[in-house]
């Protein structure tokens, strides 16, 4: 299993075009830091887009999923740094779920990383979760250029925080599976075949969008002076 804990938070967003340089200063100098000293928080990764949008996707794996709902991570969030603050207004179409890993497959993290986020049809839930972890997921480590494959599925999010007041309301996630590999073509074979919109929409996914991303940074909490 290469994610480090049973449940994590996925966000995908945009930032607007003349406050990116900032975005990522602040993310890997002040944000990730402040995130990953939080108790259960694990691994923060900082990826960017290849190919598809939006330009951001940003997974924090987390010890469980009522880390996600903490009076340690909720105080963070209603007391935002006077940077975060001025970052937050220029975050657009922002994305945020909180996840159970279902299912996990393969070792490692590889660097590009294939995202695929679709809602099962009404019903259809238990009959696409069986058709993904038992037929088409485990088999994908084993393919050239593939590291890890996971299943997640959304779970309910708390109430809105002093930071989203300030970034607008978000969008939630249902579910999501996630590749990493070593070979973008490797994923991008994956994205019209296995993985591909058609594919899963036969077996009840709806709302089916996918985008690869390179690794931009990753930090752990055993790496935090806390």
């Amino acid at each position: 299993m290469s994610l480090l804990g049973p449940a994590a938070m996925l966000l995908s967003f945009d930032i607007a075009a003349d406050a990116i340089a900032e975005h990522d200063d602040w993310h890997t100098h002040e944000h990730l830091p402040e995130r990953l000293s939080i108790p259960g928080f694990i691994r923060g990764t900082r990826w960017v887009s290849l190919r598809g949008q939006p330009r951001y996707f940003v997974m924090y794996e987390v010890a469980q999923l009522a880390t996600l709902s903490s009076e340690a991570y909720l105080q963070r969030l209603n007391n935002p740094t006077p940077w975060t603050s001025k970052i937050m207004t220029r975050y657009r179409g922002m994305r945020r779920g909180f996840c159970s890993v279902t299912a996990s497959f393969g070792l490692g993290i590889g660097h590009v990383g294939l995202l695929v986020r679709f809602k099962p049809q009404a019903g259809a839930e238990t009959r696409m979760r069986t058709w993904l972890v038992r037929q088409v997921l485990p088999q994908l480590p084993s393919k050239t250029g593939i590291a890890g494959v996971h299943l997640l599925e959304g779970a309910p999010t708390p109430q809105m925080t002093n930071e989203q007041r300030i970034r607008g309301a978000d969008a939630g996630v249902d579910w999501a599976i996630l590749v990493t590999g070593y070979r973008q073509d490797a994923l991008a074979e994956l994205s019209s075949a296995d993985l591909g919109a058609e594919r899963l929409a036969e077996h009840g996914a709806t709302d089916v969008h996918e985008a690869t991303y390179g690794m931009d940074y990753s930090l752990s909490h055993d790496e935090i002076d806390v």
